[in-house]
């Protein structure tokens, strides 16, 4: 008698229904009669907002014509948009020297795409970016054999992403030492620091720039002067460097002792094992909250308006005043708002990016 071999059947593929979109679907929307009729009533409330902004937004659109079309139609007038692109870019700037800027903003993409894309390690990263911010500098206002262009003729979408990436550039670096000067053992050092967060954070921003504009001249010596931007970016910095020192702060309290200890066994000094052991653990551990302050930062930056600097969103609002484009103030909004997502969303992409990246090397 042969006993034969056992040979265990091929596996089977799932039911049908039990996987992919179907499964998701009945699973989160059609999972009882009580989520079934939710979900119809919320595709319906849904379809009730979208076809008619729908239509508005694309179907009734004007997207070629003057203001005279833009009057006849039920839709959007993107024309207006298309006619002021170059103002809400630049706002007030010279027209006959755009190249200036617009080299600028080419020079901004180019180090922000080495930057997203790693082609370069993290020392010469800075020196890129600090390079970029005098360039800029001097692109847009001028001197050293470049016509110079007064800060009030500053504006647009190049005023607001300047004022952004200067404020990240700076704050986080004087966060950083705030942060670790108020755990500092030396007490004048700790109650400076305190005193600045403190201070700081209990300030809204559109009172520190007011303040900025109005008293920091009168701290300024005999002969020495600041245009009106300097100004603003100087309270900007000083507001944004209050709330990064605190999300800092709590990075560095999260670092276990041990780490210290370990640090103090090899020999390290303290300024060793701040940048080598602790400062890369803090600042991994606390990469998201660092990522939403920058955004906030640049979304901060429209309160510029208040003092009178057309920035991105007051150039929009300034365009819907010309007598010509009369009763569009909310294509501009919505341009606005639609660029300001673009570089928010573009932001947060990246710092997920950073975060995977540090947790596949932790693993």
């Amino acid at each position: 008698m042969t006993l034969s071999v056992f040979q265990p059947a091929p596996d089977l593929p799932p039911p049908p229904g039990q996987t992919g979109l179907w499964r998701f679907v009945r699973e989160h929307f059609f999972k009882d009669a009580t989520s079934s009729v939710l979900t119809v009533l919320g595709l319906l409330f849904i379809y009730s907002i979208a076809e008619p902004l729908f239509s508005w937004f694309f179907l009734d659109a004007v997207f070629v014509g003057d203001a005279k079309t833009c009057n006849q139609a039920d839709g959007a007038c993107w024309a207006f948009v298309g006619s002021q692109v170059k103002l809400f870019l630049f706002g007030p700037f010279p027209r006959d020297i755009l190249w200036r800027p617009s080299l600028a903003g080419g020079l901004l993409a180019a180090v922000f795409a080495v930057t997203a894309l790693r082609l370069v390690s993290v020392r010469y990263m800075v020196l890129l970016w600090c390079a970029l911010v005098l360039v800029s500098y001097w692109l847009i206002g001028g001197g050293y054999g470049l016509q110079p262009v007064p800060s009030t003729k500053w504006g647009g979408l190049m005023l607001t992403l300047l004022l952004a990436v200067v404020g990240i550039l700076f704050s986080v670096p004087i966060g950083i030492m705030l942060a670790l000067g108020r755990r500092s053992k030396f007490g004048t050092i700790s109650f400076l620091s305190t005193a600045i967060i403190e201070g700081t954070r209990g300030i809204p921003l559109i009172t520190i720039i007011f303040m900025a504009t109005i008293l920091l001249p009168l701290f300024l010596s005999d002969g020495v002067q600041l245009g009106t931007v300097f100004r603003v970016q100087i309270g900007i910095i000083l507001f944004s460097s209050a709330y990064i020192a605190e999300v800092v702060r709590g990075g560095l309290q999260s670092i276990n002792r041990g780490q210290h200890e370990a640090a103090n066994a090899l020999g390290l000094s303290y300024w060793q094992t701040t940048g080598l052991v602790i400062l890369p653990q803090a600042l991994a551990k606390v990469l998201s909250p660092l990522i939403g302050r920058c955004i906030a930062l640049l979304k901060d930056t429209t309160l510029v308006i208040v003092i009178g600097l057309l920035d991105f969103l007051g150039i929009a609002k300034a365009a819907a005043q010309n007598p010509e484009w009369l009763g569009f103030e909310a294509e501009a909004l919505v341009f606005t708002a639609a660029v300001f997502w673009v570089m928010c969303f573009g932001l947060s992409r990246y710092g997920r990016s950073l975060e995977k990246t540090g947790a596949e090397k932790n693993h």
